[in-house]
């Protein structure tokens, strides 16, 4: 996916199932995200650029993980920061 043009804009299909759809859907539209969600249709997401792409990732990812991984992710991320700002 190349978003370094400021003008470009990427359709993306995302797969999930029925059920995780609606709630994929609610949350880009939160965030401002430009997307379609039609009955019995995949959902259709708009990405504008690289910091949209990040956020359809993460909301994906909080749809598709267990709890316990999400906080493995989370404490990883906070390991990360607190080392940087020994250094």
């Amino acid at each position: 996916m190349n978003l370094s043009n400021p003008e470009a804009k990427i359709s993306q299909i995302v797969r999930v199932n029925r059920a995780d759809r609606w709630m994929v859907y609610q949350r880009l539209q939160q965030l401002g995200i430009s997307c379609q969600c039609i009955t019995n249709k995949a959902l259709q997401v708009e990405l504008s650029n690289t910091k949209e792409a990040i956020q359809l990732w993460s909301v994906v990812k909080q749809i598709h993980s267990s709890r316990t991984e999400l906080i493995d992710w989370l404490n990883t991320c906070w390991q990360k920061k607190s080392y940087q700002k020994e250094e």
